[in-house]
């Protein structure tokens, strides 16, 4: 019975995200209707260019990839009650490191140059998140600023870095283009190709990699470090109550600032994979969003929409990563322009933001109708003599 009405519960909480999606999609018909397109056309154009063939699937995915990474650390950081708006700039740090550690051992075996770049990749975000992490901390700056900020500093060392000491020795010269050395081959993430029964491979010819399994399996670990360890509950109880968390001695500043290091290091680590797995070079036009394609921001929108569970942000992720690819079919044959993509993502983030009232104020609804605990009826010592009815009257 208990079971069944935790349930009940949690489809009652996801209810306002669902509300709120489709309060997005409303608004949404409305600016294609201005822009004298059938949202229905729309809407089906968009999900056959997202899942309407293999390779559209697999192009979804691998556009999930990155964003679910980046959410992942978002809902740390959130939990931790602190804001991380730095994705950019920690894929940016994560890729310089990566990228340069796998240019600098191309000798080594091939797995041993992917994990020593992605843990490169992970130490250079968590570094760079770290930073915001300590200046909240200890400074009481704003992190939403500061992350902002650090983005902009990422962008311009990249910029030096692929202009200078990175740069391929083959675009050495005037008009050189931006752009490090390519990986080895052995370097390479490989292709995810999933057999069925014997038959053709699904995803086989696809630019599908293993950077998904990679992004799923640290969700889920994610999401037992927060709810099933104790760093996990000191993280959340910050996140829940600072005073209170203070009062009960746990460590605030390390909690904050461990929510932000973690967070940079997903980040780095959506950094990292993108190069090993898709570019294999790291290459600009001088803006974050030339490498990152935003995914730093979409993690944000992504981990919302879960609601900030890392679980949760596995199909969020993959929506968001379908909607990027879908408006690209539909700018096709619609002749509606694919950043419509980017005015529905805010409209998400409005709408799911606003549903929190709701959710907070039945979750406080819950807590005031759950009866308090009887208190705990303890035994008479077996020592204790015995009083009778007329004694304790008497006493």
């Amino acid at each position: 019975m208990q079971s069944l009405k935790s349930l009940t519960n949690r489809l009652f909480d996801s209810t306002p995200y669902v509300l709120a999606l489709a309060a997005a999609i409303m608004v949404a018909s409305v600016l294609l209707l201005v822009l004298n397109a059938n949202p229905v056309e729309a809407f089906s154009s968009m999900l056959q260019g997202a899942f309407g063939t293999e390779n559209a699937t697999a192009e979804t995915l691998v556009k999930a990839i990155p964003i679910l990474f980046v959410a992942i650390g978002i809902c740390v950081a959130f939990r931790g009650g602190v804001t991380n708006i730095g994705g950019e700039g920690q894929m940016i740090a994560g890729a310089l490191a990566g990228v340069t550690m796998a240019l600098a051992i191309p000798q080594a075996p091939g797995l041993v140059i992917i994990t020593a770049s992605l843990l490169a990749g992970f130490a250079a975000g968590a570094f760079y998140g770290g930073i915001a992490g300590f200046l909240r901390a200890y400074f009481n700056v704003n992190e939403i600023l500061s992350t902002i900020m650090l983005n902009q500093v990422a962008a311009q060392l990249m910029n030096y870095l692929l202009n200078n000491p990175l740069l391929d020795p083959a675009e050495a010269g005037t008009n050189h283009i931006p752009k490090t050395a390519r990986i080895i081959e052995s370097a390479e993430l490989p292709r995810l190709a999933i057999n069925l029964f014997g038959q053709a491979e699904l995803f086989g010819r696809t630019r599908l990699h293993y950077g998904l399994v990679i992004a799923v399996v640290l969700a889920i670990v994610t999401y037992i470090l927060l709810w099933r360890t104790t760093i996990g509950y000191r993280i959340r109880a910050v996140g829940q109550n600072e005073r209170a968390s203070r009062y009960a001695g746990i460590n605030v500043k390390r909690q904050m600032m461990l929510s932000l290091v973690l967070a940079g290091g997903f980040a780095g680590l959506a950094g990292v994979v993108q190069v090993l797995g898709l570019q294999y070079r790291l290459q600009t036009d001088g803006s974050p969003t030339g490498f990152t394609g935003n995914a730093g921001f979409n993690g944000i929108v992504a981990a919302l929409f879960g609601g900030l569970n890392p679980l949760g942000a596995i199909p969020a992720s993959a929506f968001f990563g379908g909607l990027l690819v879908g408006a690209q079919k539909m700018q096709r044959d619609l002749g509606v322009s694919a950043s419509l993509i980017t005015a529905i993502n805010g409209l998400i983030v409005v709408f799911v933001v606003s549903s929190q009232i709701f959710v907070k104020r039945r979750a406080r609804r819950r807590a005031d109708l759950t009866p308090p605990a009887p208190e705990p009826i303890s035994a008479p010592h077996p020592t204790a003599p015995k009083t009778t009815q007329l004694e304790g009257e008497a006493g």
